[in-house]
C-alpha cells in the first residue's frame, strides 16, 4: 500500500539506526525522502537506497549542535521539492552520566540536540506546513520522557519535555491541519543504544522490565511512524505512544 504517496518527508538523524529505517519505510509506502544528518557518506548510502526503490531522495549535511544550522537545513529542505509533508523528527543524543557527575557541557549538548534545535527547525516547517494546507510532525521521544531512568537526568529531562512540547503544538497548529504526536520507544539497539547500555549488568536489569522479553530494533518503531504520517491518523494528535514492550504499563 503506497499510504504517503506523493508526500515529502523530513527525516532528522536519518543516517542510521531508527532514522535510517523510517527513511527507508517512508520509501516503501510511497514517500520522497530528505535526509539530514552529520554523516555525508552514509547519507549518501541511504538516498542511494531509496533511488532504488523508484523514490526521489536527497540529503542535508548539518549539524544540530548548532541552532543556527538547523534552521538553515529547515530553509534548504523545504526549497529542495518545494514543500515538506512530514516531519520526523528523530535526531538525538545521550550521554549516561549518574546525576551527581553530570557536566554542564553535556548536559546543554543534550538539550540543544534533543530539544532547541528541534523546536526552531520545527517552527520554520509548520509555518510553511500552515501555508501549504497541513502537515504530521512525529516527534521520536522515549520511554525515558515517561519514566525516570538511573544515569539518564538530562536525557530524561529532553524526551519528557519533547512529549509536552508535542502536546503544545498539537494543540495551538490543530487549527491549521497539523497533526502533532510522538513515539516513546523503550531502549533500541542503535549505535548510541550500544555505547550507552554496554554495562552487562545494567542491560540485563533493564531487560528485567520489559515484559516483552527484549530490547527493540529500529524497524519496531517504523509501523507506528508510518501509521502517524498517514490519513489513517488524520484524527490524532497530541498523543504519545509508547513502543515499549510493555515497560511502561508497570
Amino acid at each position: 500500500m503506497k499510504l504517503l504517496e506523493g508526500k515529502v518527508a523530513l527525516i532528522t538523524g536519518a543516517s542510521k539506526g531508527i532514522g535510517r529505517a523510517i527513511a527507508l519505510a517512508m520509501a516503501d509506502v510511497g514517500a520522497d525522502v530528505i535526509a539530514t544528518a552529520r554523516t555525508e557518506e552514509e547519507l549518501q548510502e541511504l538516498c542511494e537506497d531509496i533511488r532504488r526503490k523508484g523514490r526521489k531522495a536527497e540529503y542535508i549535511v548539518a549539524d544540530l549542535r548548532s541552532t543556527e544550522e538547523a534552521k538553515a537545513m529547515a530553509r534548504k529542505a523545504l526549497q529542495i521539492f518545494g514543500r515538506v509533508d512530514i516531519l520526523v523528527n528523530n535526531a538525538g543524543v545521550s550521554y549516561p552520566q549518574p546525576a551527581l557527575e553530570t557536566t554542564e557541557d553535556r548536559w546543554d549538548e543534550t538539550f540543544q540536540i534533543n530539544l532547541k534545535s528541534l523546536f526552531f527547525l520545527t517552527q520554520i516547517i509548520a509555518k510553511a506546513m500552515i501555508e501549504q494546507g497541513g502537515g504530521k510532525i512525529i516527534n521520536i521521544s522515549s520511554q525515558a520522557g515517561l519514566v525516570g531512568l538511573e544515569d539518564h537526568a538530562a536525557y530524561c529531562a529532553t524526551k519528557s519535555g519533547l512529549i509536552l512540547l508535542t502536546k503544545v503544538l498539537a494543540i495551538e497548529w490543530g487549527k491549521y491541519k497539523i497533526n502533532v504526536n510522538a513515539v516513546a520507544p523503550t531502549i533500541i539497539m542503535t549505535p548510541m543504544a550500544e555505547k550507552a547500555w554496554a554495562d552487562v549488568k545494567k542491560r540485563e536489569e533493564a531487560l528485567k522490565k520489559i515484559p516483552i522479553g527484549r530490547f527493540g530494533q529500529p524497524e519496531d518503531v517504523v509501523g507506528a511512524v508510518i501509521f502517524l504520517a498517514s490519513s489513517y491518523a488524520d484524527l490524532i494528535t497530541g498523543a504519545v505512544l509508547p513502543i515499549d514492550g510493555g515497560y511502561t504499563a508497570q
